[in-house]
């Protein structure tokens, strides 16, 4: 794959474009999100993730390169890691969450009815003859399936930007390893404005908000993106990072497992950017790392 040349004027102009129009979108979606208006702030969230490929279009950073028509003759195995490896490790990780706190187990489903009531879904599955576990079981056959192929055109906005030229660059300049690290700390940050306004991923109400929270999902995005990036490294398309966060993005089920009154251990799980449930990708994430020895 022919590398990108980025030179320090194209990295600065792309990082100003990509944070600072997505930060604007993502402080406008906290407050419809605060409003409780959810279907305007994940439209514009949606539209937040194209930043980062705006943001290469204005630096004028080439996309050529980046693997457009994919070739996966001999790599197909690739597309079921990035197919499956996220449910694995999500269901790994809230199997983990729960043996440690079982009672937070919301064995009757509490909090996911609560979410579809509140949604005005829930009398939509009753008429179709479908209870709650049924509607969950449905949903998780749809994350490892074909949701995920969807996900990954939104996801794409992202991983243009990320893989593939903020990880090139900083991989090009600090090494391998430490170009990942830095670029998925970056990644995380992206995110910052929306996790502290609006309570994205972990909420308001977890033990260390809204401090914790940042920092945590900092480490969740440097193990996911060495993992992006490894895909993208062995199958040399930006389609494949693509549908791995398309797939992570797919499979959030442990995230409605939890009882309502456990809301405060969200930093900690059942959800994989937890401090416990991301435990199994940490471990992956650095298998890799050891593997590729690029220390």
């Amino acid at each position: 794959m022919e590398k990108n040349i980025i030179s320090k004027k194209q990295f600065t102009i792309y990082m100003i474009v990509a944070f600072g129009l997505a930060w604007i979108l993502e402080m406008i979606a906290s407050i419809y999100s605060n409003k409780g208006n959810q279907m305007v702030f994940q439209v514009i969230l949606m539209i937040a993730m194209y930043m980062p490929f705006l943001g290469v279009l204005i630096a004028r950073i080439s996309l050529k390169g980046m693997g457009w028509v994919p070739h996966l003759k001999g790599r197909i195995r690739y597309v079921f890691f990035a197919l499956w490896v996220p449910a694995l490790l999500s269901i790994v990780g809230g199997v983990l969450f729960f043996a440690i706190f079982p009672d937070a187990f919301d064995s009757e489903f509490l909090t996911l009815h609560g979410l579809l009531e509140e949604a005005g879904a829930l009398e939509q599955l009753e008429a179709q003859g479908l209870t709650v576990p049924m509607y969950l079981l449905i949903s998780a056959i749809q994350a490892v399936t074909y949701v995920p192929f969807i996900n990954m055109f939104i996801a794409l906005g992202e991983e243009v930007g990320w893989r593939g030229a903020l990880y090139p660059y900083l991989k090009e300049k600090l090494g391998v390893t430490k170009g990942r690290i830095v670029g998925g700390a970056i990644w995380g940050a992206w995110h910052w404005p929306v996790m502290i306004f609006a309570g994205y991923e972990y909420g308001k109400e977890y033990i260390g908000a809204p401090v914790l929270g940042p920092i945590v999902f900092c480490i969740c995005t440097v193990m996911m993106g060495i993992l992006f990036d490894y895909v993208y490294e062995k199958t040399e398309t930006i389609w494949l990072p693509s549908l791995m966060h398309g797939a992570t993005n797919a499979f959030t089920i442990f995230a409605y497992l939890s009882k309502p009154e456990y809301a405060d251990k969200a930093i900690l799980g059942p959800a994989y950017i937890g401090i416990i449930s991301m435990i199994p990708m940490i471990i992956m994430a650095v298998i890799i790392c050891v593997k590729q020895k690029n220390y």
